[in-house]
């Protein structure tokens, strides 16, 4: 037949995972990718595998291996690599990876939070720009956070802060490229947003951990321990954190338990 065809390439991978499984030895199938960033021929072959893992695409020199098939674990782990001279080359320590280290301290619109990526904790920079719209209605522009997301913790700072978002344009980046689902980086985004629209910069040393409810609430989230752990390690010693990361021995550093998005905010200005 032609090579390349649908029916070769299941064929051919249907003998090649069939030998793998018998004989005992790990078999890789390398393919490329379609400009949507799906894996290209047949779907039969991604359900002949127990793994699929695939390289986020990155304009620098990170790359983040991510899978979205696991028989064996978790979908969440991730990879953090290195592309030099001499190949991949493994990330050992990523937790402060993907912060932007100032001598002057974070600019306006910037705040870190504290997320959670498979097994790791990482520190993360949330950078947040807004600007008066132009026909009156508010745009989202985010890429690296889902922009229902965003529009759901600007509406809450406009019901419980008063502070007016709804015609302005936004633009929310991640530093770093990573794209980020974990809730807990949701008061992070809010204080990031806080910051761009009042035009107050936050403290340097400040890192956010929380899930923001449609009240103002701020709802604790998966090991809030280990990321303020984490971010304490790494040198940031004040946490903005819901109540449940104070029940056992109180906050390394100066901790602060925040109920609400007021709260936090209180916080920031005080």
């Amino acid at each position: 037949s032609i090579p390349g065809t649908p029916s070769q390439l299941k064929i051919a991978g249907h003998r090649l995972t069939t030998w793998a499984k018998a004989s005992g030895i790990p078999l890789f199938l390398i393919a490329h990718v379609t400009k949507e960033g799906t894996i290209a021929g047949p779907k039969v072959i991604e359900h002949l595998v127990d793994t699929v893992l695939y390289f986020d695409h990155s304009s620098s020199d990170l790359r983040i291996l991510r899978s979205s098939k696991n028989r064996m674990g978790s979908v969440d782990e991730v990879g953090l690599f290195r592309m030099g001279a001499t190949g991949l080359t493994p990330i050992a320590d990523p937790a402060g990876l993907f912060l932007e280290h100032r001598k002057d301290g974070p600019p306006q619109g910037s705040a870190v939070a504290a997320v959670y990526e498979g097994s790791r904790i990482l520190l993360v920079e949330i950078q947040a720009l807004t600007v008066p719209s132009k026909g009156g209605i508010g745009r989202i522009y985010s890429d690296r956070i889902d922009s229902a997301r965003v529009s759901r913790i600007a509406a809450v700072l406009e019901r419980h802060a008063g502070l007016r978002m709804s015609d302005q344009d936004i633009y929310v980046n991640v530093a770093g490229g990573l794209r980020i689902s974990d809730t807990g980086a949701e008061l992070a985004l809010a204080l990031a947003l806080f910051s761009a629209r009042s035009a107050k910069a936050l403290p340097g040393d400040m890192v956010a951990v929380g899930e923001i409810s449609l009240a103002g609430e701020v709802r604790p989230v998966p090991h809030l321990r280990r990321r303020i752990k984490t971010a304490s390690d790494t040198g940031l010693g004040r946490f903005f954190a819901p109540a449940a990361a104070d029940e056992n021995g109180g906050f390394p550093g100066k901790g602060q338990v925040i109920h609400s998005v007021r709260d936090a905010l209180a916080a920031v200005l005080s």
